[in-house]
């Protein structure tokens, strides 16, 4: 027999009665029912009731009454069919239990547990990632980790049986500028030089399908020194990098589809998208939604009346761009519930909402009613598709803030007015973003990745203002979350150093910062164009989680701490000297 077990606390069925079993894992529940003493036993794989009967070896008794919960211990005894009023129908092995004959503590509990393990914990995110090894063994945590497991395991043959070969590509590499910073590694060999942790595997991927692979994936880590939030990791993530020779955007999404669609199927009874997945512009997906990442589940529709107000005498809308969000039956609502409406859209940037109640008789009440002309009035009837009951409101402001603010108060309304639709994934493609944005000081530079293709070629790049040039650039969008960004990569020498002087880089800064992206696309690059859906991401929707680090076995805090490793800290004098390096605080800060 085994040391440690001849089964799982998972295994164990009727046909196993009168077979001894050696079973190891974690004391779940401990019952002391007079003579007889009772707990449960459980490890990854589920949980088995082990009964200390009255006629056990007196060392086993004791052993048994004085564990603590979360212990780990080895029971050895045989199989019973537990009495018909005993079975526990909310187990696979409960219709059986261990009778022990021997009881060894192999991991005593020597302190007092910091919050309760059985069931879902209550604990706050601190304690939890504090102690995040006891969290792990939470039925919540063990679920979302064995459903990350699966999910990547689909992901991989679904690749491979697309003809994809995983390929591993190198942590450590140089600094490149993806839109984030980077975390810098010192070089002991080189003083004063530096590695950087990968944002992507992207110019390596690039430099594959030059290198004759014409279809490659990986599970790859990606390292980005940014602020964390509810559905991004602070440090580093996983995701599905991919790229194709000889493909087209078309080809991406086709890929794409045939992969996302039934994973999701596969591991969800929610109604998914059928594909082909619907696709918007980024400026439609912005004029509708006031999002790039647009929530298909909530129908409402943003929709731009500065047309109607062009003329206005109310100063509010005058010179403005102005939003508008038809609020299904709003007018039933009293002055106290726009009143907390107006306090939402003001918390999330807006100087204030208008609003308007279109009553029966076909007019408007309301704060604003009395500035505005039969004309606007009817006007807006029409472009906003009211109709008796209904309410509307108004975000007036500069056009980028314009569709920012109403995106957020449309999100906001979905769920206030309890419409989004429920049990479903609602998928999405933006398309057709713009190369370059610029900044508030009017610097031009690239709005998404900078190795894309722009539409239109060099053509675009000499004729068009950089505000004008699109790229073949997109998004997939899933409930209202980002899962990838991919591109039609720039594959011409020539067109990647035109496009990168738009944006201020010189012909010698692009070599120096992208020499071997730069030289090999002199010998022969193909056409070649990639994607990279977020693991993290879809894991924290399959799961129903809302937070991303309930998904990830050992995350950072939001704030990019790690609280159980203790990281980020200080380190010995002496490393600093081998890597040629010293530590300069900011002013006025001092070491904790």
């Amino acid at each position: 027999m085994h040391e440690f077990r001849t089964h799982t606390c998972g295994e164990l069925r009727v046909e196993d009665v009168g077979v001894e079993a050696r079973l190891s894992g974690w004391v779940k529940t401990v019952r002391d029912h007079g003579g007889l003493t009772f707990f449960d036993l459980r490890d990854q794989y589920g949980v088995t009731q082990v009964v200390i009967p009255a006629d056990a070896d007196p060392a086993v008794k004791e052993i048994a009454r004085s564990l603590a919960r979360e212990s780990t211990v080895t029971v050895t005894g045989v199989v019973s069919q537990r009495p018909p009023d005993t079975v526990n129908p909310d187990l696979a092995t409960g219709e059986v239990e261990i009778f022990a004959a021997d009881l060894t503590v192999q991991g005593a509990v020597r302190a007092q547990l910091p919050f309760e393990t059985r069931g879902d914990t209550t604990a706050g995110e601190e304690v939890r990632l504090r102690y995040r090894f006891l969290d792990l063994r939470t039925e919540r945590m063990q679920r979302n980790l064995q459903l990350r497991s699966a999910i990547i395991a689909s992901l991989r043959r679904r690749m491979t049986e697309h003809g994809f070969m995983e390929i591993q590509t190198p942590v450590l590499t140089s600094s490149s500028p993806e839109g984030a910073r980077d975390y810098l590694v010192p070089s002991r060999r080189y003083p004063g030089k530096f590695y950087a942790l990968p944002q992507a595997p992207q110019q390596f991927k690039q430099l594959l399908m030059v290198g004759g692979v014409d279809r490659y994936f990986q599970i790859a880590p990606c390292f980005r020194d940014e602020d964390g939030r509810a559905d991004r990791s602070p440090g580093e993530f996983y995701q599905l990098d991919l790229e194709m020779a000889f493909a087209t955007q078309e080809d991406v999404f086709e890929l794409v589809e045939a992969v996302l669609a039934p994973l999701f199927e596969e591991f969800s009874d929610w109604t998914v998208d059928s594909t082909p997945f619907p696709r918007l512009t980024y400026r439609e997906a912005m004029d509708r939604y006031g999002s790039d990442k647009p929530d298909l589940r909530n129908p409402l529709v943003i929709v731009d009346v500065s047309e109607v107000f062009r003329d206005t005498e109310f100063r509010v809308f005058a010179g403005k761009t102005v939003k508008a969000l038809r609020i299904p039956g709003g007018g039933a609502q009293g002055r106290g519930w726009f009143d907390r409406l107006t306090e939402h859209a003001t918390s999330v940037g807006a100087n204030g909402l208008a609003w308007l109640k279109l009553d029966a008789d076909g007019a408007f009440t309301g704060p604003i009613a009395k500035f505005l002309s039969e004309t606007e009035t009817a006007g807006l009837i029409k472009v906003a598709e009211l109709q008796t009951g209904d309410a509307v409101c108004f975000v007036a402001d500069a056009p980028a803030a314009a569709a920012a603010i109403a995106g957020r108060v449309r999100s906001h309304l979905g769920e206030l007015l309890d419409l989004i639709e429920p049990n479903c994934f609602r998928f999405c493609w933006i398309v057709d973003y713009p190369m370059y944005e610029r900044d508030e000081d009017g610097k031009v530079d690239f709005s998404h990745n900078p190795f894309s293709m722009p539409q239109g070629g060099a053509a675009a790049l000499d004729e068009l203002p950089p505000d004008e040039v699109l790229a073949y650039q997109y998004d997939i969008v899933c409930n209202g979350y980002e899962l990838s960004s991919g591109a039609v990569r720039n594959h011409d020498p020539d067109l990647m150093v035109k496009a990168f002087a738009i944006a201020g880089y010189s012909a010698d800064e692009v070599s120096r910062r992208f020499p071997a992206l730069l030289n090999a696309f002199k010998y022969g690059a193909p056409p070649h164009a990639g994607f990279a859906p977020g693991i993290d991401r879809i894991v924290m929707l399959l799961t129903g989680e809302t937070l991303i680090r309930d998904v990830v076995a050992f995350p950072m805090t939001v704030t990019g701490l790690d609280l159980l490793m203790n990281a980020p800290s200080e380190v010995e004098p002496k490393q600093l000297e081998e890597l040629h390096i010293r530590t300069v605080l900011p002013k006025g800060m001092t070491k904790d």
